[in-house]
């Protein structure tokens, strides 16, 4: 699934079918087919009086991908408005209190590299920049203006909702007073020190990583359980270095499973995605 309009009302339509039949299964103040009642408004008043996870915006000048985002983000739990432009995002800002913003590069008028860099001035609000796939120089331009994180478009909606999770967690520790960054992750038998870069085995011994397999070790490890493609892992380990080539990823991934005792004929760990992406199957703990 990609973040078209078509296929994105539909997937969050379909959530809120089956979450809302799921949630009333055995709640007779809820019957499907009955006069006035109609499922999706029901799901919706829901989903509306959930303890939403945090406020999203959506700054995108495509109503369709405006909308379908906004829907999806909203069937799985968050608060999302949107904004056209702009100086409608800076009105929302301004009125609202946002956690997170989604803006899109390419937008008529003030562009969303420029927005992105004006808000960094501003303040440290978290920013994921949406990309049109290919745009390697916006994705770069994006990050050096202070982006937390890009997407290429058309996307996964998955993997923008494992990016803003992710996005947010980061944020969020930094806003804690008093608690420390992560300095360690635990996953599998492995423990990977953040300060010294090393991987830790069960026995204590250290497995030596380049500075490109930590890297992508760490984003594997930040987005687990979601499939991340290889233009994002290849960015990740080359820093958009021009002579850098998706193949090279592979390689990386390779000598990364050898490194973690992880089967590439059958690997259980970190596993190839249909379409050319990557993701490790696992929990990790951020300690």
């Amino acid at each position: 699934m990609v973040f078209d309009p078509a296929t994105m009302i539909s997937a969050a339509t379909d959530f809120i079918l089956l979450e809302g039949a799921r949630l009333c299964a055995g709640d007779d103040t809820f019957h499907p087919g009955e006069a006035g009642t109609n499922v999706v408004e029901w799901s919706s008043q829901y989903l509306d009086n959930m303890s939403a996870k945090a406020h999203i915006l959506i700054v995108d000048d495509s109503p369709e991908l405006r909308e379908a985002i906004s829907g999806y983000l909203r069937a799985h739990g968050y608060r999302a408005t949107v904004a056209a432009d702009a100086k409608a995002a800076r009105d929302v800002l301004k009125s609202s209190d946002v956690s997170l913003a989604v803006i899109d590069v390419m937008m008529p008028g003030e562009d969303g590299l420029t927005l992105c860099r004006s808000l960094r001035s501003e303040g440290s609000l978290p920013i994921i920049i949406l990309t049109a796939r290919g745009e390697e120089v916006d994705r770069i331009v994006g990050l050096e203006m202070g982006a937390d994180d890009y997407l290429a478009k058309p996307c996964n909606p998955r993997e923008l909702l494992a990016r803003i999770g992710s996005v947010l967690r980061r944020a969020n520790l930094t806003k804690q007073g008093g608690r420390a960054t992560p300095r360690l992750v635990r996953f599998d038998v492995w423990e990977l020190d953040l300060e010294r870069h090393e991987l830790i085995g069960q026995s204590g011994g250290v497995v030596p990583l380049s500075s490109g397999e930590y890297r992508l070790l760490v984003a594997l490890l930040e987005h687990a359980g979601s499939s991340l493609s290889r233009d994002f892992l290849l960015d990740v380990t080359q820093h958009g270095n021009a002579e850098s080539y998706d193949r090279s990823v592979d390689s990386a991934i390779s000598r990364l499973r050898r490194k973690i005792k992880d089967d590439p004929r059958s690997p259980r760990l970190i596993k190839t995605q249909y379409g050319g992406g990557y993701m490790i199957d696992i929990e990790a703990q951020w300690c």
